[in-house]
C-alpha cells in the first residue's frame, strides 16, 4: 500500500494519460503528503471501472519501448495498490522434506517439482503434493499443485532444467525472425501420445486454440495474449508437419517461457472430445485416470480424495533418463497427517509440514528451503457487501487500513519462520524489470519507491502505522472512542475465508488479534481446498488468503492477472 496522492492515480484511471511514474524530486515531494489518509471521491481509484487499467496492460504488453514499459508496469502497481483490494504479507519462499534416499527432484521459482528424473533404491516414489487437484487439464489448471502434476505427465515446447533455465523439451530446435516477430520450432522426430499415437505440431495449434475459446473459459486464456490473431480471431499458429510457425502480435522477451508454462502444453483433440459432455464440461476428458497425456507419466489410478497413481509412460521422448517406474501420490492437505506418514516411512516427500513443526525441522538436512518468485496476500472482493453505502474512496480507505494495522514482521519471523521477507508491495523482490535489471531496484530510468523517499509504508507494525490506520477509517466514516477503539455506532466486521493448513490458520488468527487491538472484529471460515478455489474465485467471500507464484520472472505475470476479463481476478476488479 503506497501513500500515493490519489489525485495522481485518479487522473491516470480518468483521463487515461498512461505516464510513467518516474523518479524526479519533484514526483518524490508530491507522494509523500500523506494524502492518502483524505478520501477524494473524486478522484479515488475505483475498481468498478477498470478500463483505463485493462488499457494500460494491453499497452504494456505491445510496446516496444522497454523503458517505457518499465515504467508503466510501476504504474499499473501503483493503481492495484491504491485500491487496497491487494494486501501483501510476505514474499514467498517454499520448503518441502525429502528422505535421504532419494535424489535428482528439482524445483523452480515457480513452484513446479520435477520428479521424472528422481533417483532412489526403490521404483516407487511416494508423494504428498496437496489434497484432490481441482484440475488436471493443463488449460484450465491455476493451482500450484496441479501445475506439478501436470509437468510430470504433459510436456510442452519447452522446459526448465534442474537449474532454472529454459531448455527446449519436444522441439528440437527453433528460429525467431529477425524483427522478433516470429518462431519457427521444429519438434522432435516421432513424437507419440501415451496411447502410441502419433504427436505432431497441429497438436499445438489445436491445444493452444482451446485453451483461449471462450467455451473453455481457461482462468490463463490472457497468457496466450503475446500471439497475434488471424481475421478470423483464431491464433496466428499454423502446423506443416513437424513445424509450428508463431507469430507474435510484439516482441515478447519471455516467450519461451511461455512455451515451457503448462497452459502452453498440447491436449490430444480426440482424448479431449472422446468425453460426452467435453463441450460443456471442456475438463471432463481427464477427469479419470487414464487419460491420454505425453510426459513422463500416466496417470493410471485414481481414488477420488484419497489417493492416485502415475505411472511411467514408455512413449514419453525422455523415457530411457526415467528410472522411478511409479508415483504413488497421498491426497491430503492435512499437514499433521502428511508429516505423520513422512515419519512412519510412507512418504519419500511432502510440499508441506505442520506449522509448530518448523523450528525442529530447520537442522534437519531432509528439511529443504528453496527460492520462489511470489507473494503470500490477502485479497479483498471489491464487490463484498462489506463495502456497500461507501463510495470508492471510502472503501480504497477502509482496505489500506487493514493493511496498516498488520505485523507482517510477526507473522515471517513466527509463523513463517523460514526467512521470509515481509511485502508491502505485490511485484516480488528479485523479479526481473524486463530489461536486463531488477525490477525493485533503482536504476538510470527508474527510483523504486520506498519508505524513505516516495512513501511506500513500513511493513512492520508501528504506531505510525496505526494512526494512518485510524485516520483512514475516520475518513471511510467510522468514529473511535477515547480508548483508541472503535466506535458501537461504526461497527466493522466481516469473514476470512482461508484453506485448511496450520500455516495459513496462523496467518488468519495474526491478523484476527491485530484488527481486535482497533475493535474491529473478524471471523475465520475455513474450507477443503477445491470449495475454498472455486469460492475464492467466484468472488464468495469478503476477504480472502491468498498467494502468487509468479509463472515466469516478468513483472507483466502479476500485473496482467488482475485485467477485467483475467480467470484469475479473484479481486473481481471491473466485474
Amino acid at each position: 500500500m503506497k501513500r500515493f496522492a490519489a489525485i495522481s492515480l485518479a487522473l491516470v484511471m480518468a483521463l487515461g494519460t498512461l505516464t510513467a511514474c518516474g523518479s524526479s524530486e519533484e514526483n518524490a515531494v508530491a507522494n509523500n503528503t500523506g494524502a492518502a489518509t483524505v478520501v477524494d471521491d473524486e478522484n479515488a481509484v475505483n475498481p468498478a471501472d477498470w478500463a483505463a487499467y485493462d488499457a494500460l496492460i494491453a499497452e504494456i504488453k505491445s510496446t516496444t519501448d522497454y523503458v517505457a514499459r518499465e515504467a508503466k508496469m510501476h504504474e499499473a502497481e501503483d493503481i492495484l495498490m491504491e485500491t487496497g483490494a491487494i494486501l501483501p504479507l510476505y514474499y514467498y519462499n517454499d520448503v518441502y522434506m525429502q528422505k535421504s534416499n532419494v535424489s535428482n527432484i528439482y524445483s523452480n521459482l515457480y513452484g513446479f517439482k520435477y520428479f521424472m528424473f528422481a533417483e532412489t533404491d526403490a521404483t516407487t516414489l511416494r508423494l504428498n503434493l496437496g489434497s484432490e487437484p481441482d484440475y488436471l487439464d493443463p488449460a484450465l489448471n491455476s493451482s500450484v499443485d496441479g501445475a506439478c502434476l501436470a509437468v510430470n505427465s504433459f510436456s510442452g515446447l519447452c522446459t526448465y532444467d534442474a537449474e532454472g533455465n529454459v531448455q527446449l523439451d519436444v522441439a528440437e530446435k527453433y528460429e525467431v525472425s529477425e524483427d522478433g516477430m516470429t518462431y519457427t520450432f521444429t519438434l522432435l522426430p516421432d513424437l507419440k501420445w501415451s496411447d502410441g499415437s502419433e504427436l505432431t505440431a497441429n497438436d499445438f495449434v489445436y491445444a493452444w486454440n482451446r485453451a483461449v475459446a471462450p467455451e473453455t473459459a481457461a482462468d490463463y486464456a490472457y497468457m496466450f495474449d503475446a500471439i497475434a490473431r488471424k481475421d478470423d480471431g483464431t491464433l496466428n499458429v499454423t502446423a506443416d508437419g513437424n513445424t509450428l510457425t508463431i507469430v507474435l502480435g510484439s516482441p515478447c522477451a519471455y516467450f519461451l517461457d511461455l512455451c515451457a508454462f503448462p497452459a502452453y502444453y498440447p491436449v490430444k483433440q480426440a482424448s479431449v472430445e472422446a468425453a460426452a459432455d467435453w463441450q460443456t464440461n471442456p475438463g471432463a476428458w481427464c477427469q479419470e485416470a487414464g487419460f491420454v497425456t505425453n510426459g513422463a507419466y500416466v496417470c493410471t489410478a485414481w481414488t477420488h480424495d484419497q489417493s492416485m497413481t502415475y505411472t511411467k509412460n514408455p512413449y514419453y521422448h525422455r523415457a530411457d533418463e526415467v528410472k522411478v517406474e511409479t508415483l504413488e501420490m497421498m491426497l491430503s492437505a492435512e499437514d499433521t497427517a502428511i508429516f505423520a506418514a513422512y515419519n512412519a516411512g510412507d512418504l519419500d516427500f511432502i510440499d508441506t509440514v505442520p506449522n509448530d513443526e518448523i523450528q525442529n525441522l530447520l537442522s534437519n538436512p531432509e528439511f529443504y528451503i528453496v527460492d520462489n518468485l511470489g507473494t503470500y496476500y490477502v485479497s479483498f472482493n471489491v464487490k463484498s457487501p462489506l463495502f456497500e453505502g461507501k463510495t470508492p474512496g471510502q472503501a480504497n480507505a477502509m482496505r489500506r487500513a487493514i493493511a496498516l494495522l498488520i505485523d507482517r514482521d510477526y507473522i515471517a519471523e513466527n509463523i513463517g519462520q523460514t526467512g521470509q521477507k515481509p511485502a508491502n508491495t505485490f511485484v516480488p523482490d528479485g523479479m526481473a524489470d524486463g530489461q536486463g535489471g531488477i525490477f525493485k531496484v533503482n536504476d538510470d530510468a527508474y527510483t523504486y519507491p520506498d519508505a524513505e523517499t516516495t512513501g511506500y509504508f513500513n511493513p512492520s507494525y508501528s504506531e505510525e502505522n496505526v494512526a494512518e490506520a485510524k485516520a483512514l477509517l475516520e475518513s471511510a466514516g467510522f468514529k473511535f472512542g477515547g480508548d483508541g477503539m472503535l466506535s458501537s455506532e461504526t461497527p466493522f466486521s466481516f469473514e476470512y475465508l482461508t484453506n485448511e493448513g496450520t500455516g495459513h490458520v496462523a496467518v488468519a488468527e495474526a491478523i484476527q488479534q491485530d484488527l481486535a487491538a482497533v475493535g474491529i472484529s473478524m471471523t475465520i471460515k475455513t474450507c477443503d481446498w477445491n470449495v475454498f478455489l472455486d469460492e475464492r474465485k467466484a468472488g464468495n467471500y469478503d476477504i480472502a488468503r491468498n498467494g502468487w507464484l509468479a509463472d515466469f520472472n516478468d513483472p507483466i505475470n502479476m500485473l496482467e492477472m488482475w485485467t477485467s476479463e483475467s480467470g484469475n481476478n479473484d479481486c473481481q476488479f471491473g466485474r
